[in-house]
């Protein structure tokens, strides 16, 4: 797995995906956040919290990580690697999980920069300090959970096709209907709108973010993971025979 890993980190920062990744991300949430006028404008909201970054992160991410992952397996395919691949002395799981990982983390150094909203917000607050540091470490808690099950998505659906503007547009699709689509669902019927909801990333994310980590909701992302990384495994294996 590592060997994967390593392989997939260094194709990302030896050509430009890896950097287009950071800077698209950042410079959206910077010009959403700071510069354009709206309802993600932190300088006007009035209010000292990064709450406008994390309601704004799942929408970004959802375009943006399948554009990571859409080449995981697609591309292996297209250029024949596929079968050379599958013939080294590494399980597939391994396979599944280096590429995975080598995703995830692309993302996670996107992340990282944001630290600096952190310290802005603490020093806009008044007095000086006073913002919600529970609901905001929940927040990214959240949000690496959001991007791990986002990541798995966008690997399952690149063994889809060897076309990656396939794999993109389904993964966009899946993670949409995942976030999203169940909350729109939810809202038609109201009585039985709570039970729906649960079946969205966008109720367990937000839950997360209140900063109170509940072992449901953490259970929820890995389960969304795992079975996604293993259907990733079972397409792959049914390719191979």
């Amino acid at each position: 797995m590592k060997s994967i890993l390593l392989r997939e980190i260094k194709s990302f920062f030896g050509s430009p995906i890896g950097y287009l990744v950071i800077a698209i991300f950042l410079l959206l949430n910077g010009l959403f956040l700071w510069v354009f006028e709206g309802d993600f404008n932190i300088l006007n909201s009035g209010f000292a919290d990064l709450t406008p970054f994390f309601t704004l992160s799942p929408w970004i991410l959802i375009f943006l990580i399948p554009a990571v992952t859409m080449r995981s397996f697609s591309d292996e395919k297209k250029q024949g690697t596929i079968e050379l691949l599958m013939t080294k002395p590494i399980s597939i799981w391994e396979i599944v999980s280096g590429k995975f990982f080598g995703a995830f983390l692309l993302i996670v150094i996107a992340i990282i920069p944001t630290f600096i909203y952190v310290y802005v917000i603490y020093g806009l607050g008044m007095p000086e300090g006073n913002i919600d540091m529970g609901s905001t470490i929940g927040s990214y808690f959240g949000l690496l959970f959001l991007i791990a099950a986002y990541t798995s998505i966008g690997i399952f659906t690149s063994t889809l096709s060897e076309n990656q503007i396939v794999a993109f547009i389904v993964s966009v699709f899946l993670c949409f209907i995942f976030y999203f689509g169940f909350q729109g669902v939810a809202s038609q019927f109201k009585s039985i709108e709570d039970i729906i909801a649960l079946f969205g990333m966008d109720y367990h994310f937000k839950s997360i973010s209140r900063g109170v980590i509940d072992t449901r909701d953490v259970l929820y992302f890995v389960s969304i993971t795992i079975a996604f990384l293993s259907l990733t495994v079972y397409k792959l294996k049914s390719l191979k025979s």
